[in-house]
């Protein structure tokens, strides 16, 4: 039941339902014709405090959104005298297309570091094979394509790949890299048996579903690079690092050998 209320809840719910009770708070503050201050105020603190409950806000920036959303609706209605009300659809367009709604419960768009991946080859050697051939990396949810440039850097002999659910962060990557070979599509449904490396920029609540793929998939002796967040499996067990980089900042890179 627990399990079934999570997945029905899960993000962005929470936040609709907290902005509807704002408003749903400050329509009733004014019908009986409060203060102006009171029905701006006390909706807005009723969306900050919300924002401390983890099933509505886990992060910095979904508190932040969360946080925002009335004051921003109320302050975008309050500017829109005169403009179609169609228009303040415009901005939520351009998101579900950068971020479709199937890509939600994984990361956002957050670009790899420049050099973050520069010492990867020391400590996960791709195989030297045969004239001709080459090995086979993967940057799973490869978003607009800074992964691919530090992957392509880093193992400059390899074939990259990348697969990213946004059609339109797809084109960005693909024209950023064109010796890649980027496509959209469903890094989760995509079988990752055929790759040497892959590599991933995730959250923390996909990563035990990340582990499960690359161990269910992937053969004995290839290597699975996660940047940021580390490997655990669906016990919440951690996986034990083959290696573990730090970047400027603190901020580790974990290394891990399948098999």
């Amino acid at each position: 039941m627990v399990g079934l209320l999570n997945k029905a809840l899960g993000w962005p719910v929470p936040a609709l339902l907290t902005w509807a009770l704002a408003w749903g708070l400050a329509l009733a503050l004014r019908a009986v014709q409060a203060p102006v201050w009171a029905s701006l105020a006390l909706p807005t603190a009723l969306g900050v405090c919300a924002t401390w409950l983890p099933l509505v806000a886990g992060t910095t920036w979904r508190r932040v959104f969360v946080a925002g959303g009335f004051p921003l609706s109320v302050l975008a209605m309050g500017q829109g005298a005169g403009l179609p009300a169609w228009l303040w659809l415009a901005p939520l367009a351009l998101l579900l297309l950068a971020y479709p709604v199937h890509a939600w419960r994984d990361a956002p768009v957050f670009p790899t570091p420049r050099g973050a991946l520069a010492e990867l080859p020391a400590h996960a050697p791709l195989p030297v094979l045969a004239p001709g051939q080459a090995p086979q990396v993967l940057d799973a949810g490869c978003g607009m394509g800074d992964g691919l440039i530090e992957l392509h850097a880093a193992y400059p002999q390899a074939q990259v790949h990348g697969t990213e659910w946004s059609w339109l962060w797809r084109v960005v990557a693909a024209l950023r890299c064109p010796w890649a070979c980027v496509r959209q599509g469903d890094m989760w449904a995509q079988s990752w048996a055929g790759f040497d490396l892959v590599y991933l920029f995730q959250r923390p609540e996909s990563m035990p579903r990340a582990v499960d793929k690359a161990q269910r998939e992937m053969r004995a002796g290839t290597w699975l690079v996660s940047l940021e967040f580390e490997g655990v499996n669906a016990q919440g067990v951690a996986l034990k690092p083959h290696a573990r980089l730090s970047l400027a900042g603190g901020r580790p890179i974990w290394v891990y050998r399948l098999g």
